[in-house]
């Protein structure tokens, strides 16, 4: 494997079948395996395609924000609801892509990133694990919108967002 526009990509990317579902797991597995913070906080994907996103982050001590209460700190929610967002609006871009361009996703993903997130918090984060979840609200040729959520494992939603991402 080699760097190529800040993601790795095997060699024998642009040889491969361009498969949209296989570029799409190509591009979720760089998020959870290749960037450090996300191996940090532990997350792993559920649901990935071009119209939503799906991903779990465990509870660790590490992440609490208030002690006396054992919540979320509000940056892992807010780094959470901004990953599952990221995932979808790079999905978003390979879905859009001709054919001929499938090619080129390292370097359209090489300019992926969050203009703008937004985050509400509804309630305390408590709970042994969390879902993020992402649905596509526009994706253009320049940004992509997403609505975000996060929920325990109770399925009490602990905070929702938006995030804008550049995606050309």
């Amino acid at each position: 494997m080699r760097l190529k526009h800040n993601f790795y990509w095997s060699d024998e990317f642009c040889e491969q079948s361009m498969d949209r579902s296989l570029l799409i797991n190509q591009v979720g597995n760089i998020f959870v395996e290749q960037m450090p913070f996300n191996r940090l906080l532990g997350i792993s994907i559920h649901t990935l395609n071009a119209k939503c996103a799906m991903i779990e982050l465990p509870w660790k001590d590490e992440f609490i924000g208030n002690p006396t209460q054992k919540i979320l700190h509000g940056g892992v929610i807010s780094a959470v609801l901004d990953n599952v967002g990221g995932m979808l609006a790079a999905a978003s871009i390979i879905n859009k892509l001709p054919d001929e361009e499938l090619c080129n996703v390292p370097h359209k993903l090489a300019t992926l990133g969050t203009i703008d997130i937004r985050t509400d918090f509804l309630r305390p984060g408590r709970g042994e694990s969390f879902i993020a979840s992402a649905t596509l609200i526009r994706s253009g040729n320049k940004v992509c919108v997403c609505r975000m959520e996060l929920h325990n494992e109770q399925n009490l939603q602990i905070a929702f967002g938006t995030g804008t991402y550049l995606v050309g």
